[in-house]
């Protein structure tokens, strides 16, 4: 298959989830702050809370931070630099059809039964992302060398997955910590997602996976435990939002915090839209915060197949100091020769591009500190209709609600850097189990340190591709 362009995946793939307009009804997009009933953030640095009148809706106070996220009128907060826009925010995966994610075609979303029954590949055999690693025991002729679990599986350890929502899935049963998990938007529903879709919960299974049964799938550290801060109502999500899950994940004392969500093209250059300078002021002190507690914040890079280090550009969360930006990369030709008898053996070794070929979604540039797992795939194998395109992508779980209108669990793919995020909070999972007391700063260096060399190099890679077995290794 050809390799395409950038520029021409993007044209494709334009409509695609995560690369839509920006702001919600809290802003206008030329940043305004007027009008009644607006959501914005309120800067305490710049006005004191006494100032801010009675009739301005507090909806999370973030004083940790010096910051108010409200609804009213920003009009009546004193002085002209006290408020901020709250920007929307989008989740970063991205398919060619630009729909949810594709289902396992053989053991599909409730269907029972061994993906083997029909012939199809097992849920295990179709997590590249995992066996490329050798995270777990995932194949049947696991030969002579050692699994990253052998060494630990993430136990003592907590991440906040600040996302649409975790669904209860029965490879997640066990992990979520209910009492801690909180929804952070304004509707009345608990941390489980509202019409926001599975996308925290196919990120929660690439972290915490627990592979229920033997057949489900495996995720880097399933023992670490996850606190589902929801930041997605339907599809919106705010900023104000997401800084306060931020904020309150590093109270809680959590190791790290995945945000796979960010601002899309065209929404990248502060000389047009002088807020977003104004918002990465507030990352940044979620940022400092986090650190200060030792929480690592992970944020997915984008997909705009964007080169950050543009003069001009500025691709937020990622390019906050502070905060640890994962670009993706992916396959192209995973198990397309599906013979079954060979797939054990050879499912890694028949690729057109290894799994660390960069992603063509993926942005790239100085912002990115390493590269992992996100999927990836060949338009023209997804315009030919090729069976098995989507298998580049990554495999975790999903849910659906059928006609009856009852929510049930299965397994799909997503692509994105959404997906390689979540590899990289569990990869803090594990060192953080290995080395409790290790420093943000600490932790950093390892994954960075134990990177290796990757196609396209520092520009899609920073410091190189996650490499897990090299990372505990070195923390044991």
């Amino acid at each position: 298959m050809s390799d395409h362009s950038r520029r021409t995946f993007l044209k494709a793939a334009g409509g695609a989830v995560g690369s839509a307009a920006l702001l919600t009804g809290a802003a206008s997009a030329d940043g305004g702050t007027s009008g009644p009933d607006r959501r914005f953030l309120v800067d305490l640095r710049e006005v004191s809370r006494s100032e801010v009148p009675d009739e301005v809706e507090i909806i999370h106070d973030i004083s940790e931070i010096d910051v108010l996220a409200a609804r009213g009128d920003p009009g009546a907060v004193p002085g002209s630099a006290s408020t901020v826009a709250d920007l929307r925010v989008y989740r970063h995966d991205k398919t060619p059809d630009g729909g949810p994610a594709k289902e396992h075609p053989a053991k599909g979303r409730g269907s029972p039964g061994p993906a083997w029954d029909s012939g199809e590949p097992t849920n295990t055999e179709l997590q590249w992302d995992k066996r490329a690693q050798r995270v777990g025991d995932l194949t049947e002729n696991p030969g002579n060398s050692w699994i990253v679990q052998d060494a630990t599986t993430g136990e003592g350890t907590r991440v906040a997955v600040v996302d649409t929502g975790v669904y209860d899935h029965p490879d997640l049963e066990g992990v979520v910590n209910e009492e801690l998990s909180e929804n952070f938007t304004t509707d009345s529903y608990d941390f489980r997602p509202n019409g926001a879709g599975d996308h925290g919960t196919h990120v929660a299974g690439i972290i915490a996976g627990r592979n229920a049964g033997g057949d489900g799938i495996l995720g880097t550290a399933p023992d670490t435990e996850i606190l589902s801060h929801r930041v997605f109502s339907g599809v919106d999500g705010a900023s104000g939002d997401v800084i306060a899950a931020l904020v309150d994940a590093a109270s809680k004392g959590c190791d790290a915090a995945n945000i796979s969500l960010g601002y899309p093209v065209p929404y990248v250059y502060p000389d047009e839209y002088p807020f977003l300078l104004e918002m990465k002021e507030l990352y940044r002190r979620a940022a400092e915060y986090a650190r200060e507690r030792d929480m690592i914040i992970v944020n997915s890079a984008g997909n705009d197949a964007l080169d950050m280090d543009q003069e001009g550009v500025l691709s937020l969360p990622t390019e906050v100091e502070g905060i640890f930006g994962v670009a993706a990369t992916g396959p192209i030709g995973y198990l397309w020769d599906d013979e079954k008898p060979s797939r054990e053996d050879k499912g890694l070794k028949k690729l057109e591009k290894s799994t660390a070929q960069p992603a063509k979604y993926t942005n790239y540039g100085g912002a990115v500190d390493v590269s992992a797992a996100g999927g990836n795939y060949d338009l023209d194998a997804y315009a030919d209709g090729v069976e098995g395109w989507y298998y580049d992508l990554v495999f975790s779980s999903v849910y659906e609600t059928n006609e009856n209108g009852e929510t049930e669990p299965g397994y799909g793919w997503k692509a994105g850097t959404s997906m390689a995020a979540p590899q990289v909070a569990g990869a803090i999972a594990l060192v953080r189990s290995l080395r409790p007391d290790a420093s943000a700063t600490e932790v950093e260096n390892l994954i960075r340190e134990t990177a290796t060399d990757a196609p396209g190099g520092e520009t899609y890679h920073g410091a190189g591709h996650l490499d897990l077995r090299r990372l505990v290794e070195r923390a044991r």
